[in-house]
């Protein structure tokens, strides 16, 4: 007689079911049911004068000429100083002017300016030479504040911002924060 053990011989009473086919999961979109988004309020004025708060880069409104420059602010520069083309130093009349040209940002075109001739500046460079430059007042206006500043004319082409505003303006006029930009208007 043979036997094995554990094996049937017989087939099986009830038949084996189909095997299960599995379909891909597919899951909605999530829904956003609350953004909450924290933006820290930054303060706008500050120290004992309570002075407005400004970035390293304002818009700086400049006249005579009506234009809006992107400017740097340099707390290490002495003065301010803004791009002209076409600078000469004239006689009119018996006083000493300046003619220049400002290029208007947007147009490109150049806007022809005539001021009074104040002096000449001796600028420090990076690279350590000195460059001579006339200096002349134009309104400068940054948000609220407006004065009549002693602007040096130069080229300043290979600069990225065409006007440079330094201490003569801010000084007891605002406090510059330079993680920010773009403060003011």
């Amino acid at each position: 007689m043979f036997v094995i053990s554990g094996c049937h011989w017989m087939s099986p009473k009830d038949p084996l079911p189909p095997p299960i086919v599995c379909k891909p999961l597919v899951c909605p979109a999530p829904t956003i049911i609350e953004k909450i988004v924290r933006i820290p309020t930054l303060p706008k004025t500050g120290g004992a004068l309570n002075l407005p708060i400004i970035g390293e880069i304002e818009m700086v409104h400049v006249s005579p000429g009506n234009i809006w420059y992107n400017a740097r602010i340099d707390t290490g520069a002495n003065s301010s100083s803004i791009h002209a083309e076409n600078i000469r130093l004239i006689e009119r009349d018996g006083e000493k002017r300046v003619t220049f040209s400002l290029r208007h940002p947007t147009t490109k075109s150049l806007i022809p300016l005539e001021r009074k001739y104040l002096r000449n500046v001796l600028i420090k460079q990076k690279s350590g030479k000195s460059e001579k430059r006339y200096a002349v007042k134009l309104w400068l206006s940054l948000g609220g504040i407006k004065e009549l500043v002693e602007v040096t004319l130069a080229n300043r082409n290979d600069f990225n911002y065409p006007l440079l505003v330094g201490r003569n303006l801010l000084t007891d006029t605002a406090i510059v924060d330079v993680s920010r930009k773009h403060t003011i208007r």
